[in-house]
């Protein structure tokens, strides 16, 4: 569904990403993990040609989008719920909401509206609040409810649990899981949890420096001694 080949990303003199090779087949999770400044958040906005590829090129179902412009992206069918949540504070839940199926064909609207306040009721509890008052766990909830508006084929998660407690960690990985087992939604998940994410996941990369040094099953990478003492010790 998704493929990176030998995906080069510069920052003006930054080599960013060099040479990252990586497949996402559909109905799986792939989880990417690896230390800050590793470059994952940048492999994930490059989906999306912010930056854009200097060589190399990442296809969508056989299409070349690397050279699309973001909109076009993401009417292929590729979702981002973005690092940082990136929502819009002053707006309400409900217009927050409105952004994310602003693809989608308005027809669709009621009945994936009433399926995110299902999967996320506190959302339909205060649809007409501020999203700046929300707390962190209920602002990524809202990201991924947003970015799920736009019917994805391929949804990308950039550190969906990234500041949260560990109520609303938990509650984050449930929702993922249950995207994938019970809609077969693709996913690609960038996180520092390495222990919540490889158990997850059906595959894996660890990325180090811009570089893939690793792969493997979700299993593989958890049972790897090295995965385990560069990424996972302390976690549980």
């Amino acid at each position: 569904m998704l493929e990176l080949r030998d995906v080069h990303v510069h920052y003006g003199h930054v080599h960013a990403l060099k040479g990252v090779n990586i497949e996402v087949h559909p109905g799986e999770i792939v989880t990417l993990i690896g230390a800050n400044g590793a470059g994952k958040s940048t492999l994930m906005t490059s989906i999306f040609s912010s930056p854009r590829v200097s060589k190399g090129g990442i296809y969508f179902e056989g299409e070349e989008v690397s050279r699309l412009s973001p909109h076009l992206v993401a009417r292929r069918g590729i979702s981002l719920s973005p690092e940082g949540r990136r929502i819009f504070p002053r707006m309400s839940v409900m217009e927050n909401l409105q952004m994310g199926a602003s693809h989608s064909d308005p027809a669709n609207w009621e009945c994936d509206l009433k399926r995110i306040f299902d999967t996320f009721p506190i959302l339909g509890e205060r649809q007409n609040q501020r999203a700046g008052t929300l707390s962190g766990g209920e602002q990524q909830m809202l990201a991924i409810g947003r970015a799920l508006l736009s019917r994805p084929r391929l949804l990308l998660l950039d550190e969906p649990s990234l500041g949260l407690a560990p109520i609303y960690i938990r509650k984050i990985f449930d929702v993922i899981a249950e995207l994938n087992r019970e809609h077969s939604m693709t996913i690609l998940l960038v996180e520092q949890n390495a222990h919540h994410a490889l158990r997850l996941a059906h595959r894996a990369y660890v990325l180090q420096h811009g570089e893939v040094v690793l792969s493997g099953t979700g299993k593989e990478l958890l049972d790897s001694a090295e995965v385990r003492a560069a990424y996972l010790a302390g976690e549980h």
